[in-house]
């Protein structure tokens, strides 16, 4: 961790999203509202989502191990890029880890996602861009890129857990790419160790863009995901749905009255009357 105004913008940064990640533990409302979501961004395009839902978290320990990245690794990245530097990787990051989970997940308007893991892994790849030489959980800073990348890679290709590893990749390369234009001299001295990295990750990453047949991804963050023909038919069914919930509530209203209906009856019928 940094000291003085770099100190501060850091835990700027994880109070912030502490604060906005308890409100989402708190008000399921409030977390659906700016979670990042395909149909949300693509249909919508409530493009506030990309940097938003970067601020939630599914719970404690997602949010806890992610701000422990942030103190751990942005004092090295501040020292580096100084504090502007730190905020632009972080947050380019973020955004770049949503833009390639949009674009692998376009025709599954269904996929959500929430965490600062895509800003977080930027901001540890641009330290091992700017120095290779970094010790990381006792590894080299080289080594320890390209095994998370591997097991990054498979773990995509498994689907083994509910983990958005494609925002990880995304926001990995982001980062270094960052860092790199901020410190162009990197390339030079440290492009074995680019190569090493960034090699693998952009192959795998224009496989699951071309390719996506290979691998039915259907994960992250206990979404059950369901085979759609298009966004729009995710859309039309979703839209059936809310309809069918808002008559049932009408219908509630008219046989006992408005005090019969529960405080998510209420919001539902509130927000359904904002569109």
């Amino acid at each position: 961790m940094g000291t003085g105004l770099s100190g501060i913008i850091s835990w700027i940064v994880i109070i912030v999203t502490g604060v906005v990640s308890y409100q989402g533990f708190k008000n399921h409302f409030f977390f659906e509202k700016y979670e990042f979501g395909v149909e949300k961004v693509r249909l919508y395009r409530d493009y506030k989502r990309l940097v938003t839902s970067g601020f939630l978290h599914v719970n404690w320990m997602h949010l806890i191990f992610n701000m422990l990245g942030v103190y751990f690794f942005a004092g090295l990245l501040i020292g580096q890029l100084d504090w502007y530097g730190f905020l632009l990787v972080y947050f380019a990051s973020m955004v770049g880890g949503n833009l390639l989970s949009l674009l692998i997940y376009k025709n599954q308007g269904d996929y959500t996602s929430v965490g600062a893991s895509g800003a977080v892994n930027g901001g540890i790849f641009a330290v091992i861009a700017l120095d290779p030489g970094i010790r990381i959980f006792f590894l080299p800073g080289w080594l320890f890129g390209l095994l998370y990348i591997g097991l990054t890679i498979y773990g995509v290709r498994s689907k083994r857990d509910n983990i958005g590893h494609e925002a990880h990749l995304g926001g990995a390369m982001i980062g270094m790419l960052v860092a790199i234009a901020l410190q162009p001299a990197a390339l030079f001295e440290n492009y074995i160790t680019i190569l090493i990295i960034s090699v693998p990750t952009l192959a795998f990453i224009y496989l699951i863009i071309t390719r996506p047949h290979l691998l039915l991804i259907d994960n992250l963050f206990f979404n059950t995901h369901k085979n759609y023909y298009s966004v729009d038919h995710k859309y039309n069914e979703s839209k059936f749905n809310q309809q069918q919930e808002i008559d049932r509530i009408l219908d509630k209203i008219s046989k006992r009255g408005m005090n019969s209906l529960s405080q998510k009856e209420k919001q539902m019928l509130k927000e359904y009357s904002k569109k």
